[in-house]
């Protein structure tokens, strides 16, 4: 697992992290005023050859439902090297605190947009194998881009 993540860091680079967190404002690098704010760094591994789906369920889908719940989107990737090129995406996202994350998540799941959704682009077959996720907080000595 530990191996697994060095990759997924090492194939997202810290100045592909820092481009995308240069859009935060200088209070969400801070963790919030309250130091509530958390990030969330999601890796989906695919099934192999259904990349192209997912990335088409989230630009199409998934994306806009996350507005609609209070999940904020900072960015997303696809590596471009072996092994995880092809079969890999990874993003990271916004919340205002763990529980809003669980409770928003949960508002997600359980959208019947949603679920229509995964049903409908998961009807030639499963798109996911796995989802690794890790929550974050700024630290007091990140940049402020």
């Amino acid at each position: 697992m530990q191996e697994q993540r060095r990759t997924v860091l090492k194939a997202m680079g810290a100045g592909a992290m820092m481009f995308a967190m240069g859009g935060l404002s200088a209070e969400a690098q801070d963790g919030s005023k309250d130091g509530s704010t958390v990030f969330e760094l999601r890796v989906y591994h695919t099934v192999e050859g259904r990349l192209p789906a997912l990335l088409a369920r989230f630009r199409d889908h998934t994306v806009s439902l996350f507005t609609k719940h209070g999940i904020v989107s900072v960015a997303y990737w696809v590596p471009t090297d072996d092994p995880l090129k092809d079969k890999t995406l990874i993003y990271v996202l916004k919340h205002p605190s763990r529980d809003e994350a669980t409770k928003n998540w949960k508002a997600f799941q359980d959208d019947p947009e949603w679920i229509k959704v995964k049903t409908e682009s998961e009807a030639s077959g499963k798109i996911v194998e796995k989802v690794d996720s890790t929550f974050m907080t700024m630290t007091d000595f990140s940049p402020k881009v």
